[in-house]
C-alpha cells in the first residue's frame, strides 16, 4: 500500500544553504509514527481588548474585541468558514476581568475602561448574554468549534508581589454556563484562567490553590452536563510553562481533572524588537523552544497522562505583535516552524493569537483582509493529517522539514 503523506518544507533565506553542504537529504519513515495531533489542531483566538489597548504609540485593535466586532462581516464568517470546523479559543489578558451579564450579577453590564490601577491599566468588563447570543450564531453559522476562558481570578484579593489569594468564586461563572447550557450552545471545552501559572502576568495563583480550584470547576461541569449529550473537556492554566508550577498543578489536582495543559508562546520577544526579522531568519534561535515543548511532553508523561498538550495562545512578538512583521510574509517562516514543531511533540491544538485583533491577526483589523499567516493556517489545516512522521534530515540546518500523513487518506500506517 503506498503511503500517503505531505511534507511541510521550510528554507529559511537568510542563510545559504552551500554555506554548510551542497547537498541536502531528507529521509522520511513512514512507518514510524512519532506523534498525533487533533483534528482541530490548527486554532485562531478572539480577544477581549478595547480601542484603548495602545503598544509602542499605536492603537492596532480597533473594532476586533469580542465585545465590538462586527460579527455580521461575510469576511469573517467565510475566513472561519473556509476551515469547515475551526477552533477558536476565547480569551486573552483582559480574561480574568470580564464578568458574565447573567440576571444574577446584581449590578450594570458594562464594557471595559481605562481605569489607573487596574490589572493591564482596565476596569472590569461584562459579557452580555445578548452579545454572547450573537457570537453563538456566528460559531453555529460557521461550523467554529469553542473553547471558552473562564475568569479565574473572580473573588479573589492581591496580596504581594502579584500574588493573589483566597477561594474562586464559581457564582457568576456557574450561572453563565448554566445559561450557555439552556441555549444548547456547544462549548467543546472551558479553560480556567489567563496567563496566572509560575510567575505570572501581572497577577499570579499559586499551584496548589489553582488545582483545588479546578477540581472544583471538574465538580461543576460534572453537575451541570450530567443531563446533556456534551461533554465538554476542562483545560488550564493558559500561562507560560513553568515545570514546576505544571508539575504541582497535575500532582495536586489527580487523575482526569485536566484534560488539556494549556501554555502559550511568544518566543520572539516585544513586538517593537528590531531583531525580530533577524529571529525568524535564525533557524538556531527558533530552536530554542524545542525545550519547552520537550520539557511539557515529559510533565505530562510522568505527572498527567491522562492530559494532552496545547498551545492555548501563540502570536510570535507580544505586545500585540510587530506592525512590520506579524502580519507579513516573513512571518510564516516562524509560524510554520511552530506548527510542524508543535505536531512533532504530541501537541493536540495550536492557537495562533489572533484571528483578528492586534498586529498578529490572521485577519487585517480593518479591512478582514486575510494576511500570509492565514493562508499557512488554511493550507495546514487541509493537507496535514494527524499522524506525524519521524524524519531525518542532514545538510544545511537553514532547511526545515516535517512529514505528516494526508488529511483524510487512509494508508497502512496512517
Amino acid at each position: 500500500m503506498i503511503l500517503r503523506l505531505l511534507l511541510s518544507i521550510l528554507c529559511f533565506i537568510s542563510g545559504t544553504l552551500s554555506e554548510e553542504s551542497p547537498y541536502v537529504t531528507i529521509v522520511v519513515k513512514g512507518s514510524d509514527r512519532v506523534a498525533e495531533t487533533d483534528d482541530s489542531f490548527v486554532c485562531a483566538t478572539l480577544d477581549w481588548w478595547p480601542p484603548q489597548k495602545c503598544n509602542y504609540n499605536q492603537c492596532p485593535w480597533g473594532q476586533s474585541s469580542l465585545l465590538n466586532l462586527d460579527l455580521t462581516h461575510p469576511v469573517l464568517s467565510n475566513a472561519i468558514q473556509a476551515f469547515e470546523h475551526l477552533r477558536i479559543r476565547i480569551g486573552g489578558s483582559l480574561q480574568d476581568q470580564v464578568v458574565y451579564g447573567v440576571p444574577t450579577l446584581g449590578h450594570p453590564c458594562l464594557p471595559f475602561s481605562k481605569m489607573s490601577g487596574g490589572l493591564f491599566g482596565f476596569s472590569e468588563g461584562c459579557l452580555s448574554m445578548s452579545r454572547w447570543d450573537k457570537l453563538n450564531l456566528l460559531f453555529q453559522r460557521t461550523g467554529a468549534i469553542i473553547t471558552f476562558g473562564l475568569n479565574a481570578l473572580n473573588g479573589r484579593h492581591p496580596a504581594q508581589n502579584g500574588m493573589w489569594v483566597g477561594n474562586w468564586n464559581s457564582t457568576n461563572a456557574r450561572d453563565f454556563i448554566k445559561y450557555t447550557i439552556s441555549r444548547g450552545y456547544p462549548v467543546d471545552s472551558w479553560e480556567f484562567g489567563n496567563e496566572l501559572s509560575g510567575s505570572g502576568v501581572s497577577a499570579r495563583v499559586s499551584a496548589e490553590q489553582y488545582a483545588k480550584d479546578l477540581i472544583g470547576l471538574k465538580t461543576l461541569l460534572r453537575e451541570l452536563y450530567k443531563n446533556s449529550r456534551m461533554r465538554p473537556l476542562l483545560v488550564a492554566p493558559g500561562g507560560f510553562f513553568d515545570q514546576k508550577w505544571y508539575t504541582q498543578l497535575l500532582q495536586t489536582s489527580g487523575r482526569g481533572v485536566v484534560n488539556a495543559l494549556t501554555h502559550h508562546i511568544y518566543n520572539l520577544g516585544p513586538g517593537d524588537d528590531y531583531r525580530i526579522e533577524s529571529k525568524i531568519l535564525d533557524p538556531r534561535y527558533l530552536s530554542r523552544i524545542t525545550d519547552t515543548f520537550r520539557n511539557l511532553q515529559l510533565t505530562i508523561e510522568r505527572h498527567g497522562p491522562w492530559s494532552s498538550a496545547w498551545v492555548g495562545e501563540a502570536g510570535g512578538a507580544y505586545n500585540s505583535g510587530s506592525r512590520r512583521v506579524s502580519n507579513k510574509f516573513l512571518d510564516s517562516f516562524w509560524y510554520l516552524d511552530q506548527l510542524g514543531m508543535a505536531s512533532k511533540y504530541n501537541t493536540k491544538a495550536y492557537c495562533r493569537q489572533t484571528l483578528i485583533g492586534g498586529n498578529y491577526g490572521l485577519l487585517d483589523t480593518n479591512t478582514l483582509t486575510p494576511n500570509p499567516d492565514y493562508y499557512s493556517a488554511l493550507l495546514w489545516h487541509r493537507l496535514m493529517g494527524k499522524g506525524v512522521l519521524s524524519i531525518d534530515i542532514s545538510g544545511s540546518s537553514y532547511l526545515r522539514a516535517y512529514a505528516h500523513c494526508r488529511k483524510g487518506k487512509a494508508s497502512l500506517y496512517c
